[in-house]
């Protein structure tokens, strides 16, 4: 069975268009991320599929049942927060079993699901101890324990490490990941990171201006863009584009060559200037400016010595470049 069923599904505020006739499939266990860029429509489908938002036109349908005019507490989702959104004058403990107790479920399956989540989510130290009294990281495992012992058909995450800090991101990453691993649910996570998109999803959606540019796994949309916005959003650095390329592309159209597939070589096709070196130990970042004055990150891994006004020339594998048209559409070298 299908975990999630979007056919057709529009959303407009007034006379703004904010999703543009989206259709995707969920399959079950499968995490799927909702990615792009700020004001891409990424979270208002995700308010859509939980019934915090109607949709225009179009259907929703999760676990096979049409929940359009469903309530949210109806459709058998469990939603994380960036704000985490507990109750400061709850404990952990309390806090995880509200909704539980607002279902009426019975106190020993109330206990038996915290006591599961507290178990996976190593909160066991933590369970009396209110918000106030936890760090950023601690907060954000409560709230998503209390998603897990709803037991839910789809679980949604809304940018639900963007108020931690790089370390703790990392972390609850990995922890996410494992859940996802321990649970074989169901998830929908949306994020501007591409960095969490890369390495969480199985399955990730691009979108862009409410509408889909493209869906495939991390390393399909990477080694195989549709177009240059696919292209340049995934990877870090991002991907070059020349308009004065060293090969034949349409006209008005681009070269994109990634940062690691261009390599300093003596009598290279590409010639320039060092204008900024960033050494990040595990590898170096060299920014260049090519004779044609166009802006290109060469990636290095390891330590070099190259400096800031150096002269460089470069050359890259012809089958790892793309070239887009003038509609910024991928096409064949």
């Amino acid at each position: 069975m299908t975990a999630l069923v979007l056919d057709n599904v529009c959303k407009s505020f007034g006379t703004i268009e904010v999703l543009k006739d989206i259709s995707l499939t969920v399959e079950e266990g499968e995490f799927v991320v909702f990615v792009g860029p700020s004001g891409c429509g990424k979270s208002t489908l995700l308010r859509v599929i939980a019934g915090l938002e109607d949709a225009t036109s179009g259907t929703v349908a999760i676990g096979g049942e049409v929940v359009n005019s469903m309530p949210p507490a109806k459709r058998g989702i469990a939603m994380v927060f960036q704000s985490y959104a507990l109750y400061p004058h709850l404990n952990v403990r309390d806090n995880m079993a509200l909704g539980l107790k607002q279902e009426k479920q019975p106190k020993a399956e109330i206990e038996r699901r915290i006591d599961k989540a507290v178990r996976m989510l190593d909160l066991a130290a933590y369970v009396d101890r209110r918000p106030s009294d936890l760090s950023g990281g601690q907060r954000q495992r409560v709230a998503i324990g209390r998603a897990i012992v709803r037991e839910p058909k789809l679980f949604l995450f809304d940018e639900p490490l963007s108020n931690l800090d790089a370390a703790l991101r990392m972390n609850t990453r990995i922890e996410i990941a494992e859940l996802h691993r321990t649970l074989s649910a169901s998830m929908i996570y949306v994020t501007h990171d591409q960095t969490e998109a890369m390495t969480l999803a199985d399955k990730i959606v691009v979108l862009r201006d409410g509408r889909v540019e493209q869906v495939g796994s991390p390393m399909e949309l990477y080694n195989n863009p549709a177009n240059q916005f696919v292209a340049g959003f995934l990877g870090s650095p991002a991907m070059n584009f020349l308009r004065k390329a060293p090969l034949s592309i349409p006209p008005n159209g681009a070269l994109g060559i990634r940062p690691e597939y261009l390599r300093p070589e003596a009598g290279g096709r590409i010639k320039g200037t060092v204008t900024h070196v960033e050494r990040l130990g595990g590898d170096t970042n060299l920014l260049v400016s090519t004779d044609e004055k166009e802006p290109l990150t060469v990636r290095i891994f390891g330590q070099d010595e190259t400096r800031v006004g150096e002269r460089i020339e470069l050359d890259f594998d012809d089958a790892k470049a793309f070239a887009f048209d003038s509609e910024r559409q991928r096409v064949a070298l």
